[in-house]
């Protein structure tokens, strides 16, 4: 049995410790952040955490973020922690912003995918501080099915995990819908592993130049040093293609599409910033933080309603748009058609 704690109306003191309760029995907890839903256990209880990787059927090499409530938390987790690290927390902690730093040894193989690193978070979301605050750090990827579209409200992790988990908060939309921003500090130049709810220029405001890690851009890796780097990830059930290009080549070419796989006998979805004739349509929001915050929803509301391929217009490549394309073209296995 799964317990529901609702809080949609903010941070239930009870909940709270029920919630906290199950997390230090080693139980599993989803719950919201700013950026997208997680699927926490105890970062430090390694059977804990391989529940984790058991529940989402996670590739064991694939590591966790800890999900903290104060930086000096951090000192329990990480060790050699360089002066950018203070300067990054200092401006965006609480924030969308993961940092990838030297592991201290109290920290499980299981929670860094065995790595010498771990990858640290405190999430800008008053029911996951609680939570944390009346816990412990928390390890916890996306909490979602792996390999599909991350989760921005309550009915998601529903769908994946209900009769799977211990616990299912539910505070309503996340307000980002995009997973957090993942910077590696642990070498000798800062270097972005996944672009999320921060874009990336802010970053470079405080600590200057971020060199950009060639997994981004699609390039395959033996090693994930971050989520998001090396398996398939945001996928729903219906082939994605992603149209990119000249905004006023995009919106014929998207109609091509639509009308050469209807002619295939194909039901077909169209998520984009402006209205199309398909089968069936989601309207992603006319910005940049609109887009960010329904790209996972309509990934799974377009395959709910049963359609064979989605096809999704692309955004330019700024601000959050950096983000919603890194996740659009891995969610469409970089089928990516140009206009």
């Amino acid at each position: 049995m799964t317990v529901v704690i609702n809080m949609r109306d903010g941070v239930d003191g009870r909940g709270i410790k029920i919630a906290a309760r199950f997390i230090l029995e080693g139980k599993l907890v989803a719950f919201p952040t700013e950026t997208v839903y997680g699927l926490g256990a105890d970062a430090l209880n390694a059977r804990a955490v391989r529940r984790i990787f058991e529940a989402k059927g996670r590739p064991a090499d694939n590591p966790l973020i800890v999900h903290i409530a104060d930086f000096s938390d951090l000192g329990r987790l990480a060790r050699d922690v360089p002066s950018e690290a203070g300067l990054l927390a200092e401006r965006f902690w609480p924030g969308p912003l993961t940092m990838v730093l030297p592991r201290n040894e109290n920290v499980p193989d299981v929670t860094t995918g065995g790595l010498d690193t771990v990858a640290v978070r405190m999430p800008a979301h008053p029911i996951a501080l609680a939570l944390i605050r009346a816990s412990t750090p928390v390890a916890a990827p996306s909490a979602n099915i792996s390999g599909k579209p991350s989760p921005t409200l309550a009915e998601h992790v529903i769908d994946d995990f209900y009769g799977r988990i211990e616990c299912i908060i539910d505070g309503g939309e996340t307000r980002i819908g995009v997973e957090s921003t993942v910077i590696d500090l642990s070498s000798e130049r800062p270097t972005l592993l996944r672009p999320g709810g921060l874009p990336l220029e802010e970053i470079e405001k405080v600590i200057g130049g971020v060199e950009i890690h060639p997994a981004v851009r699609g390039k395959l890796v033996d090693v994930a040093r971050s989520p998001g780097m090396k398996y398939k990830h945001y996928s729903p059930n219906a082939q994605v293609i992603v149209v990119e290009g000249k905004r006023e080549n995009v919106r014929s070419k998207i109609a091509e599409l639509v009308h050469g796989y209807r002619a295939e006998g194909l039901r077909v979805g169209v998520m984009a910033t402006e209205e199309y004739d398909a089968d069936e349509f989601f309207h992603l929001g006319s910005t940049e933080e609109e887009v960010a915050r329904n790209l996972f929803r309509a990934l799974r509301e377009l395959d709910k309603r049963g359609v064979d391929v989605i096809i999704a217009e692309g955004i330019e490549e700024r601000g959050l748009g950096f983000a919603v394309m890194n996740r659009l073209r891995k969610a469409a296995g970089y089928r990516i058609v140009w206009a």
